[in-house]
């Protein structure tokens, strides 16, 4: 029975995590610490905590003395490290906020770690969740990249997750703590904030509002399935030696654009199928008959946009036994229908974004 310390347990892929580990080892204590910033919620987790399945903490990483003090009174043996600032747009308007929870809140988890857990390194782990925007963009023609492949992050979101992966390689090289890196593609699926491009279109053709898309949209990514990830973890603090790297993909690459077009498909599919669905969204595109691919937007691209992103997953494949089993097309339609099945749970972000929008704008026009 292992007892888990899940940091950023209330966020897109730490709340996924915590559904799938509860059912795939029911036996085990999941404890999950969570700031609840923006993109947290609780209403991800509430099943789980309502059955006593996941014990939650509300509380900061970079807070040592609180998890110095969770670790010893929850007898935790192993730590799983979701918690982090992902937005790349968000990372350019403000660098310092993902300095100090990536960079600086990673270090003050390791270091609690590595003094809780001071002289009895045997059976611990401490695993950390990254991403493969730290390698950099790749060309047309160039292959994944591996897990030797050198770091070259654009973004300061990458910088910050680099810096990141070099610090629990440090503490590991340094201290002997017992260490594992996943670096990871884009994730979509269930619980995903709506700020982020899936989600947002989906969300946005339900409204009626534009999809904007950055340049000419053929920027291509690596999609993974969340639940995919998740097994892939579970593979690695199952079977993994500590002191590995390792890269996971959803080995279904496509541009971006692309993959919107197929979600304004997908919609609509939806709403010829489901009359309910055309009462329910009255003002919005296909309940008036009109295609969700109008609403597409080309918009000024990011700056420092990686044109593309690829993730050579053969190292999980042939020492863990580890693939991806969600096809691209079967996950962007089961996304779909989660997130017209629920309503209840997007609402409340949708709306609370809208007021944040509103707040900013009042501001500026004083």
């Amino acid at each position: 029975m292992k007892r888990l310390l899940v940091t950023g347990g209330a966020g897109f892929i730490g709340a996924n995590f915590c559904h799938y580990w509860t059912t795939a080892h029911s036996g085990d204590h999941v404890l999950v610490l969570d700031a609840l910033t923006y993109a947290g919620n609780l209403e991800s987790l509430r099943p789980l905590c309502e059955t006593s399945r996941v014990r939650f903490v509300r509380g900061d990483i970079g807070d040592r003395e609180m998890v110095a003090q969770l670790l010893a009174e929850e007898h935790i043996d192993t730590i799983v490290n979701f918690a982090a600032e992902s937005h790349v747009d968000r990372s350019i308007e403000d660098p310092q906020r993902f300095v100090r929870t990536n960079v600086m809140g990673t270090h003050a988890l390791l270091d609690a770690a590595r003094r809780a857990w001071a002289g009895t390194l045997d059976g611990k782990r401490f695993h950390h969740i990254s991403t493969d925007e730290v390698y950099g963009s790749l060309a047309p023609d160039q292959a994944p990249f591996t897990e030797n492949a050198p770091y070259a992050p654009s973004s300061p979101y990458a910088a910050s997750k680099a810096a990141a992966d070099h610090l629990v390689r440090a503490y590991a090289r340094t201290y002997g703590l017992p260490c594992t890196i996943s670096n990871c593609s884009n994730n979509y699926g269930p619980y995903q904030f709506p700020e982020k491009l899936l989600p947002l279109c989906i969300l946005n053709i339900l409204a009626g509002r534009p999809l904007p898309i950055y340049g000419d949209g053929l920027q291509v990514r690596d999609w993974l399935h969340v639940s995919d990830h998740c097994r892939a973890i579970d593979a690695i603090l199952t079977c993994s030696q500590p002191g590995e790297t390792w890269n996971i993909g959803g080995g279904a690459g496509g541009a971006n654009l692309v993959v919107v077009e197929r979600l304004c498909e997908l919609v609509d599919a939806a709403f010829n199928a489901d009359r309910g669905l055309a009462v329910r969204y009255a003002q919005s595109a296909p309940a008036h008959g009109r295609p969700s691919g109008e609403l597409i937007r080309h918009v000024a691209d990011r700056p420092g946009h990686d044109r593309r992103y690829a993730v050579d997953c053969s190292k999980l494949k042939q020492r863990l036994g580890f693939v991806s089993s969600t096809t691209l097309e079967s996950g962007l339609a089961a996304t779909v229908q989660w997130y017209l099945a629920n309503e209840p749970w997007w609402r409340p972000l949708v709306n609370a974004q809208r007021a944040s929008f509103c707040r900013k704008l009042a501001a500026v026009s004083r």
